[in-house]
């Protein structure tokens, strides 16, 4: 456990385990305390594989970040539930392959924010708000986005592992909707979202186990859910498919099983009749 760092505010609750402390320490990052990583350790018992497949979604978004920022030729990048800020961050991926993009973070999460504020006070081209994904319309018409988001051209949304965070009774169905209408077509989504279908025994335990230890509601969504939010979407190849498997720098990191990762993961691109 390290010390409370200067730029945690105040009002944090370090005893309290929080969603992205524990993705955090899952990583091998150090923003996280002894809460989190009981929370983690916990959820590590009951699925021994959750500190692979966090770094496996980690390496999907990298994947797919210099996909759009390269052949896809995306210079905005929105990224919300972003999460805390460690090596790979999509600003930094975006850069290498195209220097210039804008990148937006947004994330509920005032240990998010602050860090992401930290780290970004020398970048020009990126900036985080404090935001929560249940209101939309209040992202895309916030100023700080306005200002670094022209929507007029093709930005990429990302919606990486914070979809099953909102429960079925909010509609993030309707919420993704009211995101791609804001976005001109060109414009990407890029989606990874627990799956249930290959291991539904596991599914319901875990859920409790994120609102017990975590206080995080979680919605473990079958593929055809899933699938759903790219409603008006068409999916690049290879389509909706395991963490590992989407698009794989070589065939070596591909493993035996990949539906052991749980995260289903996709990218559409937003057409004219989107």
């Amino acid at each position: 456990m390290i010390a409370e760092p200067g730029w945690l505010p105040p009002e944090i609750d370090t005893g309290k385990a929080n969603i992205a402390r524990v993705y955090d320490y899952w990583l091998g990052g150090t923003s996280n305390f002894l809460a989190d990583q009981d929370a983690a350790r916990a959820l590590l018992a009951l699925e021994p594989n959750a500190r692979r497949v966090a770094r496996a979604n980690r390496a999907f978004l990298g994947r797919a970040v210099r996909h759009l920022a390269g052949p896809a030729g995306i210079r905005q990048f929105l990224d919300i539930g972003s999460g805390i800020p460690t090596a790979g961050n999509v600003h930094e991926v975006a850069h290498q392959t195209a220097p210039g993009s804008r990148v937006v973070y947004a994330d509920v999460d005032e240990t998010v924010v602050a860090h992401s504020k930290l780290l970004l006070k020398d970048q020009p081209d990126a900036t985080v708000i404090h935001a929560d994904l249940r209101q939309p319309e209040k992202i895309r018409t916030d100023t700080t986005v306005r200002a670094m988001i022209d929507f007029r051209q093709p930005v990429a949304l990302l919606l990486v592992a914070v979809l099953h965070f909102i429960a079925d009774e909010e509609d993030p169905w309707q919420i993704v909707a009211t995101l791609r209408e804001a976005l001109s077509p060109g414009s990407y989504l890029v989606v990874c979202h627990a799956c249930r279908d290959s291991r539904p025994e596991l599914a319901t335990p875990t859920e409790q186990a994120y609102e017990g230890r975590v206080q995080a509601h979680v919605a473990i969504r079958p593929h055809e859910q899933i699938g759903r939010f790219f409603d008006g979407f068409e999916i690049l190849d290879p389509g909706l498919v395991y963490l590992p498997l989407w698009r794989p720098d070589s065939a070596a990191d591909i493993p035996q099983d990949p539906s052991k990762f749980w995260g289903l993961a996709g990218v559409g691109r937003l057409d004219a009749r989107g």
